[in-house]
């Protein structure tokens, strides 16, 4: 069938990834630096996405193509369990959902079988979406990647309680992107801290240039922890910035 639907110009798209969070439908992902429709299906052709683009490169043509299947974001996010486990047009490493949490952790456990802290799915940073439920009003800890396998109370040391993403900043490309991410971490979702848990490297000091910028940009200020971790796993230094 024809219907209207988005098209992005790959020339004119710089990745900054500003028209993600505006689609509730999650038909946008910023894949290799660029924005990509996932799937036909879930594009609603609104365009509700245009006016957040700073450079022009959305844009509502009509075309052949599926017709579109409600699948809206949010309902994915605030009740993960009724979606199918396989969603039409969607990629299952990133879709977005909570994970709940007993009220009450399971007694007699031993150290070796100690539950996970995470709460949330995706957690890398260039797959979360910064407006997801999880994100509004939360504390967020911003952890390299190597962190929780260094550190053997990562989870119920830090992790309990937060909301989690991870990035290397030495190997992930178009870091450009997490900034902006950040960016709406803490002006729309409105976080309430970061805490930022990174190894001894120096490379890993890349994770606080980046809080520094997104915060340079930011109408609200957070409190922002810095914890160094030592390739040992052993806490090195702690504290506010």
């Amino acid at each position: 069938m024809k219907r209207d639907i988005i098209k992005i110009d790959e020339d004119l798209c710089n990745g900054c990834g500003q028209c993600v969070p505006i689609c509730h439908e999650g038909a946008l992902q910023v894949i290799n630096g660029k924005i990509k429709l996932v799937s036909d299906l879930i594009c609603d052709g609104l365009g509700a996405c245009i006016g957040h683009c700073p450079e022009g490169a959305i844009t509502i043509e009509t075309r052949e193509a599926e017709p579109y299947i409600e699948t809206p974001l949010m309902e994915q996010q605030l009740h993960p369990q009724s979606q199918p486990h396989h969603e039409v047009g969607s990629c299952p490493g990133s879709r977005t959902r909570v994970i709940e949490k007993p009220s009450k952790l399971y007694d007699n456990i031993s150290d070796a079988d100690q539950p996970s802290e995470l709460r949330q799915w995706p957690v890398q940073m260039h797959l979360v979406n910064p407006n997801a439920s999880y994100f509004r009003s939360a504390d967020l800890l911003l952890a390299a990647d190597c962190v929780a396998f260094s550190m053997g109370g990562f989870h119920s040391k830090y992790l309990k309680g937060k909301s989690l993403s991870i990035a290397c900043p030495k190997l992930d490309q178009g870091t450009d992107i997490y900034i902006e991410k950040l960016t709406a971490m803490i002006d729309i979702a409105k976080v309430n801290t970061i805490t930022v848990m990174m190894m001894e490297v120096p490379c890993c000091g890349g994770l606080m240039q980046m809080v520094k910028a997104a915060l340079g940009n930011t109408a609200r200020k957070v409190p922002v922890k810095k914890i160094i971790v030592g390739i040992n796993g052993e806490l090195l230094k702690e504290d506010c910035v």
